[in-house]
């Protein structure tokens, strides 16, 4: 009974309009129970703000039509300054190369604890096991080391 009326429930969110989407009320029934719904025409419901949620804006016909689209969204389009941008886009490059020359540095010194794949055995791994997983560990690193480098160059041939 419960599935099906929250089946119902979903269908009627699917199907109403795109305000009462986003309309949620708490319905206190008789025993206490709470059940929250889209709409608020049962006795004991009650709105609830939902701050930080987005709500659904409806575009304006001219638009939805077909009508001139792509000249007035240009022109409503917030735009950034020239310099802004190229200062905005020198700053990104800055922070990538500083990332790129921190992740090769530790990349530099995992391969150098890797040792060519035979680290040297540490006090507390005197089961064999123990020293194969750290390996293994080293080896997984410095794979997602040499991917982090290869995507860090990737963004910055990116960049303008």
């Amino acid at each position: 009974m419960k599935f099906l009326a929250v089946g119902v429930l979903l269908c009627a969110a699917c199907l109403g309009d795109a305000q009462a989407q986003n309309d949620v009320y708490v319905c206190t029934d008789e025993n206490g129970a709470k059940e929250y719904k889209n709409t608020g025409t049962t006795k004991g419901c009650r709105k609830v703000e939902l701050p930080g949620l987005p709500t659904a804006v409806s575009q304006p016909k001219r638009a939805m039509q077909g009508g001139a689209t792509g000249a007035a969204a240009t022109a409503t389009f917030p735009k950034v300054d020239t310099n802004a941008q190229k200062s905005r886009d020198s700053d990104r490059k800055l922070l990538l190369q500083d990332e790129l020359h921190a992740e090769e540095k530790k990349l530099t010194g995992l391969r150098a604890d890797f040792n060519n794949g035979e680290p040297e055995r540490r006090g507390d791994e005197r089961n064999y096991a123990k020293y194969q997983e750290r390996v293994a560990g080293m080896k997984d690193d410095i794979a997602r080391s040499e991917r982090n480098i290869a995507a860090l160059k990737r963004e910055l041939a990116n960049v303008r």
